[in-house]
């Protein structure tokens, strides 16, 4: 069974990618050294890599609408003498934005091998699309010399465009320097990870429908960890609860039911419950997204309706998020079991990845990721520039400077990797 629907052809070769630096050879303690000003040490790729982030981060490409970010990389990679595979996937919800816009997933290796897909060992992965609202790409270098002090912002210019950008130039270098062979590493931008994390799960699908299946030995993923190997991070799950009373007068409150009155106080107890903690993760937090209830001030209300979202401190990966949801139920039926209903998609539980490797930092992530839809026995590792801190809000930025770190870190993984 083919895992990909098209395929396109390389066009023309890699430039040449071979790491310099530039800087001034001057003697250290001279007396000229200790009057001129620090010189920023940069890359040979900067260059590169600063046009490639911008592209790629004024392209808007909101989850959902990720067709035009995911050409480009067909483009620029099939430009670079790689071949691109790209896997299509439904639009659910279609808007006026989305109509007519098939999203896929973006596949590519190095050319020249294009009459099947390779079986590599180790994926190299990222997501492409992001999270409302667009935000247009600036740099507050203001039109100076930029360096790696240089503040990059736009949307996704952290998460994760930053990642795709880094984990891009980094297996370039790595095939220009022929540290790596050709067949060893594969890129993969999925789209949708923001939202359900369709991409990824549709490739999975499709690696393990292969005849034989694809297998590969690690899989790097990239999203803002401030430069962390992460050792893995929290599962997740997700409720809608609602609640019946009964409408009345608010003078005669004792002649009704309040569904609100009877929200908060679920609400209020499952915040005040521990559902799961763990030394290493930390304890599981739920965030109450979304409250709806009533039709008038002077009107006790009928219905209330929350939706929350929570981070599973606890394991195993699968089956951790079960034993949350069992005590959140346990709570709500203790506040009042015929008023309540719920319904949940649990989710998974803590995800583990290998975090034990030479000049990285460890971590514990926060939030979820497409580790745990990739399915198989592979090793996993989780990287990124950039802080999630300031990932989905309005001030989303990086330094130049970790998203250059990034890079080398991409490369030192890459080679790890394939020596496990």
């Amino acid at each position: 069974m083919k895992l990909y629907s098209h395929q396109l052809l390389l066009a023309s070769s890699l430039s040449g990618c071979a790491l310099a630096w530039r800087e001034p050879q001057i003697p250290l303690g001279s007396e000229l050294a200790a009057i001129l000003p620090v010189v920023d040490r940069a890359p040979s790729y900067r260059d590169s890599l600063v046009s490639l982030h911008k592209s790629l981060v004024d392209i808007q490409s909101i989850s959902y609408d990720e067709n035009e970010v995911g050409q480009f990389l067909v483009d620029y990679l099939t430009e670079r003498d790689f071949v691109a595979d790209i896997q299509f996937l439904p639009t659910p919800n279609k808007t006026s934005s989305t109509e007519g816009k098939p999203r896929f997933n973006v596949l590519a290796w190095p050319g020249p091998r294009r009459d099947q897909q390779p079986s590599p060992k180790v994926i190299v992965t990222s997501h492409i699309d992001t999270v409302p609202p667009f935000i247009p790409y600036s740099r507050s270098d203001n039109g100076k010399a930029i360096s790696g002090e240089t503040v990059i912002s736009g949307r996704g210019s952290v998460d994760a465009k930053a990642s795709v950008a880094a984990q891009i130039v980094a297996v370039f270098l790595l095939l220009d320097a022929e540290a790596i062979e050709r067949d060893d590493v594969m890129l993969l931008f999925v789209v949708g990870e923001e939202r359900s994390g369709d991409g990824m799960r549709a490739f999975s699908d499709a690696a393990a429908a292969r005849d034989p299946p694809l297998q590969v030995q690690a899989a790097i993923f990239g999203e803002p960890t401030e430069g962390k190997l992460a050792c893995g991070h929290k599962g997740f799950f997700d409720c809608t609860i609602t609640v019946h009373g009964k409408a009345g007068h608010s003078g005669y409150p004792w002649l009704g039911k309040s569904a609100n009155e009877v929200l908060m106080r679920a609400l209020t107890k499952v915040l005040d419950t521990d559902l799961g903690s763990s030394e290493e993760f930390g304890n599981t937090t739920v965030n109450i997204g979304l409250l709806e209830g009533g039709v008038a001030p002077n009107v006790i209300p009928e219905k209330a309706v929350s939706k929350i979202a929570g981070r599973v401190a606890i394991g195993p990966q699968h089956g951790g998020s079960q034993k949350v949801v069992d005590r959140l139920i346990e709570v709500l039926k203790s506040v009042d079991e015929e008023a309540i209903e719920y319904e949940c998609y649990t989710g998974y539980g803590v995800v583990q990845c290998e975090c034990r490797v030479d000049g990285f930092e460890p971590g514990i992530m926060n939030y979820g990721t497409d580790v745990a839809n990739l399915q198989g026995n592979h090793t996993r590792y989780l990287y990124g520039p950039g802080t999630i801190l300031v990932a989905h809000g309005p001030d989303e930025a990086l330094k130049l400077k970790d998203m250059e770190a990034a890079v080398e870190g991409y490369k030192k993984l890459i080679l790890h990797a394939l020596k496990d």
